[in-house]
């Protein structure tokens, strides 16, 4: 057997022992290191203690655990309940209120956290009874707190462009002005999706009873939104802005959230030892994942190139003799096929990188590729069997609702992110037009 396919032997490998359920940052290190020594011998080992040690010493890298210690101290300090109630309350003469005040709030704790998995879990706890008990559809109302809580995959900081970032070795400040519009944009076909659903078919998400729209004074929402939503807004906006203006790195800015965020604590009287403890030790757990994931990641795409498997894809892509139009569609529907079985953290540290050095081929900006899959994974969330968003919902739901409710209200928000990506292939400019304002 030649080099090249013992390469793609390796690949389907990987592809078959995470089907199965290994684990898989220890996954991808094994299998480098078995199929390393066929190529190189024992050469393999110095060269895994060398990509080791470079991706703990890689400075973008840095933010990843000040981002989640960020997430998780916001999600402690009992924040997201006074701010969908703020919310609610501040939008509840438009119709279909209720929806359009969870996706406005998973929005913005997104921006927050970007951990998807806590904004989901947070919203199933909130939002969805709130709903039930507002005579909302079962489907609609899981299906819309399962999307909107994927929203920070895409909305910056997003954890999946600090890794995409560093493994294209792309500018995350770049990234992140790139995603800004194309999330918002996502976040409000989402919202346009519920108001039209309440307006044509208002059964499915009935408007809020006259008592509760008398019931609070314009004084008193403005207050609710006075304490709630705006420091959390002025904190984003902070981390942000200090990036996208060049004031601070990623990781600086980082520091500077995960600070705000024991400030916040603090200031809502939420800060305990234990929920810092909590805090720090979810934060470790993820951060060592990550770096895990980017040193099986790192070695296994060496011994793949090492093997030739990269020729035989790039031998695969030119032999096809493809359009730029048409690499991009063709990658992005094996993404988006590759999101049905595996999870967003798969797709990212393997397959992703095999793509990326064919992009100068065909003369694509990696911004504009990284926004893309970006907007692309959301689907890995939202589609069975893996659909890990639907897992997370299903796990603190009230009684009565079950999966088949969840997967079948996912389906029309699917289909958004696949309108969505339509309009970004029509309008590179979308992802492309801000980076190019604030960085040239």
């Amino acid at each position: 057997m030649s080099d090249p396919a013992v390469g793609m032997l390796m690949l389907v490998s990987f592809i078959f022992a995470i089907l199965l359920g290994f684990p898989i940052a220890f996954t991808l290190i094994a299998l480098s290191v078995m199929f390393g020594f066929y190529a190189v011998g024992d050469t393999i080992f110095p060269l895994l203690v060398q990509r080791a040690y470079g991706v703990m010493a890689n400075d973008v890298l840095i933010s990843v655990p000040l981002f989640l210690f960020m997430g998780y101290m916001i999600e402690r300090s009992n924040i997201l309940d006074r701010l969908f109630l703020s919310i609610q309350l501040a939008l509840r003469r438009i119709p279909g209120s209720l929806g359009v005040a969870t996706l406005f709030t998973c929005a913005l704790f997104a921006t927050a956290t970007g951990i998807v998995g806590a904004v989901v879990t947070l919203m199933g706890v909130l939002a969805l009874p709130a709903m039930l008990k507002a005579h909302y559809d079962k489907r609609l109302a899981s299906g819309l707190i399962a999307a909107g809580g994927c929203l920070g995959i895409l909305i910056p900081p997003s954890i999946m462009l600090i890794l995409y970032g560093a493994m294209a070795g792309e500018s995350v400040v770049r990234l992140y002005a790139g995603a800004l519009l194309p999330g918002l944009m996502l976040a409000g076909m989402y919202i346009v999706y519920v108001i039209g659903v309440s307006i044509v078919k208002p059964e499915l998400a009935p408007r809020l009873p006259k008592e509760r729209l008398e019931g609070v004074s314009a004084g008193q929402v403005a207050w609710m939104l006075l304490t709630s939503f705006l420091p959390l807004t002025v904190l984003v906006l902070s981390v942000l802005g200090a990036i996208l203006a060049g004031v601070a790195t990623p990781s600086e800015a980082a520091a500077i959230g995960a600070i705000g965020s024991l400030v916040l604590a603090v200031a809502y009287r939420a800060f305990t030892w234990d929920k810092l403890k909590e805090a720090v030790f979810l934060t470790g757990r993820a951060s060592a994942m990550v770096c895990w994931l980017f040193v099986g990641s790192y070695i296994f795409a060496s011994v793949f190139a090492l093997l030739g498997g990269h020729h035989v894809v790039e031998g695969w892509f030119n032999a096809m003799d493809l359009e730029p139009w048409q690499f991009l569609l063709l990658t992005q529907i094996i993404i988006f096929l590759l999101g049905w079985p595996l999870e967003w953290t798969e797709i990212i540290v393997i397959f992703v990188p095999i793509f990326l050095p064919l992009l100068d081929n065909y003369g694509i900006d990696p911004v504009f590729f990284g926004v893309l899959v970006a907007l692309n994974i959301q689907t890995s969330f939202l589609s069975p069997p893996m659909a890990m968003s639907a897992f997370y919902l299903k796990g603190v739901a009230p009684k009565g609702i079950e999966l088949s409710h969840i997967f079948r209200g996912m389906v029309p928000f699917m289909c958004i992110v696949l309108l969505s990506l339509f309009v970004l292939y029509q309008f590179p400019e979308l992802a492309l037009w801000l980076p190019s304002v604030i960085y040239g």
